[in-house]
């Protein structure tokens, strides 16, 4: 009989669970809609922003490093090269894509709250409080690290391999897909690195980080760190440090995220 219940709970729970992905689905294919409706608007002024020579970025970096002493290439910046469409459909399923991974950004906090309210029944009263704050830290995160993305890093990119070139007989004549690639992934990979100390929360939880351990291969992550910058950046020295000191403070910060969960940890 209490192998039947227990059948019966595990069933009932992966009956709610399923509930939750599908409205956690349903928002995203809701704001993908509404996305995929307006998509002229979204693709002029937000996914092909970066092509626009009056770009906010372009004209504060220009006047950034003009007023350092420094010269930047982000002064008069031009893209004369127009993007690409090489096949029939290539529009068309660009844009459902796209739409559906940019309801995907917007929903986030969304499936997060839908993830909570399927585990918070099996939380105490103070974790369900102190949860209700973790999720607006996340959702806070990733947020931060779409406008850190939108704002620095994809107009870094889309300059520099835009004006990347090995010889004069090689022309850059770049197709819709590759180009909408690398915004929509560089967004969602640079959210996801922002949610960091949220990672280093549950790692150190698990057991498996100490505020030791971060601190012991503090020099590794500065090395990798500037490796990235380098490869997602311009090659100057002043865009790999624009881009490598939102990472850095991550990492600090999840160094105190670590040690402040294991002293909490001594204390129970």
């Amino acid at each position: 009989m209490s192998e039947e219940k227990n059948q019966m709970s595990f069933l009932s729970h992966l009956e709610e669970l399923r509930w939750h992905l599908v409205r956690s689905t349903a928002a995203i294919f809701i704001f993908g809609i509404i996305l995929f409706v307006f998509k002229k608007e979204v693709y002029d002024g937000f996914l092909l922003a970066h092509l626009d020579t009056n770009f906010v970025t372009y004209q504060w970096f220009c006047q950034v490093f003009s007023s350092i002493g420094i010269d930047s290439d982000f002064c008069g910046v031009k893209f004369p090269q127009k993007l690409q469409s090489l096949s029939m459909t290539n529009q068309l399923m660009n844009a459902i894509w796209t739409s559906l991974i940019l309801g995907l950004i917007i929903s986030f906090p969304y499936i997060l709250w839908e993830m909570w309210k399927f585990i918070a029944p099996g939380l105490h009263d103070s974790e369900i409080k102190k949860s209700k704050g973790f999720l607006f830290i996340t959702s806070i995160l990733f947020f931060t690290g779409v406008a850190f993305s939108f704002y620095v890093i994809v107009p870094m990119s889309v300059y520099f391999f835009y004006h990347f070139e090995i010889t004069d007989t090689i022309q850059n004549n770049f197709t819709l897909s590759s180009y909408i690639s690398m915004v929509t992934n560089t967004i969602l990979g640079v959210s996801v690195v922002f949610e960091l100390p949220v990672l280093i929360f549950f790692l150190t939880k698990l057991g498996l980080i100490t505020p030791e351990f971060l601190k012991t291969y503090r020099k590794h992550a500065l090395v990798v760190v500037l490796l990235l910058s380098a490869v997602i950046t311009p090659p100057d020295v002043a865009s790999q440090i624009i881009v490598s000191i939102p990472v850095l403070i991550l990492y600090e910060v999840s160094i105190h995220v670590s040690r402040f969960v294991v002293k909490k940890q001594e204390q129970a």
